[in-house]
């Protein structure tokens, strides 16, 4: 039995089922003999419903991590380099990106089964803020284990405001002065900065795309929506015909039943009415036949 293997299991559950499981792995532990993992597996906090959609971002979608963590990298040195241009550019994907990371995130949770609010949403973007200003949340934002939301000691659009000011440093009397030789960066800095640039411009394509996609989901799952209405208003009618047309048939039935009990009953009258027909003309033969022979015996 492996702690890791447990707690990713454990932290991949739903709110509502994580307490009942992380019993059962504690019980499994005791049985097996192993009484510092079940002390392990035991302290294991269950996750806030924030820090379980951020798990759940992290675990639906992890060709999504890497781009926010380059980003991220790229943020920290632009900010230590007091790289003004990089930091404007970096910051407008960093908008981006987070608001189709926190997107994907309450749509994946309303599919889990726990839509969340405008509040929980937040903490998610804190979050993600959190995990580009700092690598350490970073790393715990990438494990997928959180049990809480993050937050931010520091914001990256302040930076770059502060970042603009220091590198762009105004006299009294209004002129801009350039950065001393002593502070402009080398040309292992610059490198490093291209190459980072590179990657920034990579994972801002990859957010642009992560965007798209969202559009297209969106897109396709209200399409999905109007077609199920479609389809239950379909249902609806069909259901109202099947309704009229087993009235009808009930009616039909009682009328056919009516008609043959009335067909019986004309046949016995009919029937009836020739047996009587049939004894009125015997009778009537009869008479004729004594009428004749009296006839006959008067006339001699």
């Amino acid at each position: 039995m492996d702690f890791d293997a447990v707690a990713d299991e454990l932290y991949a559950l739903r709110p509502e089922e994580f307490t009942a499981a992380r019993s059962s792995a504690v019980a499994a532990a005791r049985t097996a003999g192993d009484r510092e993992l079940a002390e392990r597996i035991g302290a294991l906090r269950k996750p806030s419903l924030a820090a379980w959609a951020s798990n759940l971002l992290v675990r639906s979608r992890p060709g999504d991590v890497e781009p926010l963590l380059r980003l991220g990298e790229g943020l920290r040195h632009a900010h230590h380099a007091l790289d003004r241009t990089q930091l404007r550019e970096l910051s407008r994907q960093q908008h981006a990106l987070i608001r189709a990371l926190s997107a994907q995130a309450r749509q994946l949770a309303a599919e889990a089964g726990h839509p969340i609010g405008e509040g929980v949403q937040r903490e998610v973007e804190n979050t993600l803020h959190a995990v580009l200003a700092d690598p350490e949340a970073a790393e715990a934002w990438a494990s997928g284990r959180l049990t809480k939301p993050l937050s931010a000691a520091v914001g990256f659009p302040a930076v770059a405001q502060s970042a603009v000011a220091q590198s762009a440093v105004t006299d009294s009397a209004g002129t801009q002065r350039r950065p001393s030789a002593a502070t402009a960066p080398s040309r292992a800095d610059r490198e490093a900065g291209e190459r980072q640039r590179r990657r920034l411009a990579q994972a801002r394509r990859e957010a642009e795309a992560a965007d798209r996609e969202l559009r297209a989901l969106k897109d396709e799952a209200a399409a999905a929506g109007r077609a199920a209405e479609e389809a239950t208003q379909q249902v609806d009618r069909l259901q109202r015909r099947v309704t009229e047309l087993t009235e009808e048939l009930a009616r039909t039935r009682e009328e056919h039943q009516q008609a043959r009990f009335a067909e019986r009953s004309a046949r016995e009258r009919a029937r009836t009415a020739d047996r009587r027909v049939r004894e009125a003309d015997r009778k009537a033969t009869t008479t004729a036949a004594q009428l004749e022979r009296l006839t006959a015996s008067g006339d001699r």
